[in-house]
């Protein structure tokens, strides 16, 4: 039986359960499919990768201290981390992966870098 690949159109045989015509068809056929779902994802892990990076450079020992406006010019958005840590004393860290940071006084973030951070 004869049969018309789903990507390109073109006739083929094969198994009876075959709908593409070669891998490359069958790979651009589920890129298209897949493509609105996997930019949305993309664009929102590089943003996180970014600010990770960020976070990563101006925290070498573990600790430091900066002012929101280096952060903002470095590209860091505020908008998008990975979770958030509240202490029993009620602060907030919000973590971009294993790198927080915590709002204080006058426009400073104190940095830190989780040492034990383990995928539970």
């Amino acid at each position: 039986m004869e049969r018309k690949c789903l990507e390109c159109g073109d006739s083929f045989t094969g198994r009876a359960d075959k709908k593409f015509c070669s891998d490359q068809c069958r790979n651009t056929f589920n890129n298209k499919l897949n493509s609105d779902t996997n930019n949305y994802v993309r664009n929102i892990n590089n943003i996180l990768r970014k600010n990770r990076r960020i976070l990563d450079g101006l925290t070498p020992n573990g600790k430091s201290k900066v002012k929101r406006t280096k952060l903002e010019s470095m590209g860091f958005n505020f908008n998008y981390h990975t979770h958030i840590y509240t202490t029993k004393k009620g602060s907030v860290y919000y973590f971009c992966y294993e790198f927080g940071y915590l709002p204080i006084e006058d426009d400073y973030f104190a940095l830190v870098k989780r040492e034990d951070y383990r995928i539970l």
